[in-house]
């Protein structure tokens, strides 16, 4: 079925849609990883975007219960250059293309990714939609630009579930709240995540390192953490403008006055906010497995997994270490405060998909909580 990609500048692509008829908006950003499209659909930090992978041959392995990182796609649209049908992994219990088609997401395959990947990466991140209807090209790119714009969209609280839950080892489940208090049950630190779309295997390292975890919306205040009685904050992943949450901004600047934090990625900016900075868009965002970052307590350098369309300032901050730095354009990568218990970094250490070189972030919190807190 043949299919249009219209960007908002009027950059149109045609190509066949693997997933029947249908229509999808969308920020348009590209994928350099050549592996974990799974991982990569079922990530919430995608919500609102459309991504287009940059190796060609999508699909090879099909998709299986075990790599989920979430409870269903959030991506809009899903970019090839071409798509397996037919995947060969024994691990495999369905193809990419019945995967997406069962959760309503369109496909297109055929479009020249590579052209694609080179306009974005010169002229930026844009607005685009696919169709299968049978419409003109200009008029397609006309509605585009009527598709809301990233900045300034407030998508955490779009993907985070509303209601507190636990982490069960391999899915999520109801917690108990009463009265606003919950009866942690194990002797591990009590840490208490906010749930701006946080990936799984974040929750399974955390874990890891022995903490008891209780996952909450987005939209929980302080006084409501409080009456939890928790050890330490640790904030997630997530889409959208971190500028737009200025209310939960508010509520993590009483926060950090009072627990020990660790941000990633989203939760990274927001605690940029919290610590009165700011952030910026970046113009085609940094989205794959092979990212170098510098870490400049020791001059290691790590191999990272990215995905995120927005940095903090580094000159916005005050009171902070700079940790971390992005060696492909020098951008914010991480950040310790230098009197209290609050670290954060904008890249993914738990990957899924990616390399394993940052996991040691999620044992910096469990030293940090540790001698903050003495459990």
């Amino acid at each position: 079925m043949r299919a249009l990609l219209a960007l908002e500048d009027g950059f149109t692509l045609t190509g066949t849609s693997f997933t029947g008829p249908g229509e999808s908006n969308g920020e348009v950003i590209f994928n350099t990883g050549m592996t974990g499209y799974q991982e990569v659909l079922t990530d919430p930090s995608y919500a609102g975007q459309m991504v287009c992978m940059t190796y060609p041959h999508i699909g090879n392995y099909g998709i299986n219960a075990e790599d989920m990182e979430s409870r269903r796609v959030f991506v809009e649209g899903f970019i090839v250059k071409e798509c397996c049908k037919t995947p060969s992994n024994w691990r495999a219990t369905m193809s990419l293309p019945d995967y997406l088609t069962q959760n309503g997401i369109m496909g297109i395959e055929g479009v020249d990714t590579r052209a694609l990947t080179r306009h974005l990466r010169l002229h930026g991140a844009k607005r685009g939609i696919i169709s299968t209807e049978d419409v003109t090209p200009e008029e397609l790119a006309q509605r585009a630009k009527a598709a809301p714009l990233m900045e300034g969209s407030n998508l955490a609280d779009a993907v985070t579930l509303p209601e507190p839950y636990v982490w069960t080892g391999a899915a999520t489940a109801p917690a108990r709240i009463v009265d606003g208090a919950y009866d942690w049950p194990g002797p591990g630190p009590r840490v208490v995540v906010f749930d701006f779309g946080v990936k799984w295997n974040i929750l399974r390292l955390l874990t890891e390192q022995g903490f008891d975890l209780l996952v909450v919306p987005s939209s929980y205040t302080a006084a409501q953490v409080a009456a939890l009685r928790p050890d330490a904050i640790f904030l997630s992943n997530g889409p959208g403008d971190p500028a737009a949450l200025t209310a939960t901004i508010a509520e993590l600047k009483l926060l950090t006055d009072a627990y020990p934090v660790a941000g990633i990625c989203l939760g990274h900016q927001l605690l940029g906010h919290a610590l009165g900075g700011r952030t910026f868009k970046l113009k085609f965002g940094h989205h794959g497995c092979n990212h170098p970052v510098k870490d400049l307590t020791d001059g290691h350098i790590e191999i990272s997994s990215q995905n995120h369309g927005f940095c903090v300032d580094i000159d916005s901050l005050s009171d902070v270490q700079l940790t971390h730095v992005n060696l492909n354009d020098r951008t914010l990568e991480g950040f310790a405060h230098k009197t209290r218990p609050i670290i954060a970094i904008q890249y993914h250490p738990e990957a899924s998909p990616g390399p394993h070189d940052s996991r040691n972030f999620f044992n910096r919190f469990r030293t940090m909580v540790r001698e903050a807190t003495g459990r």
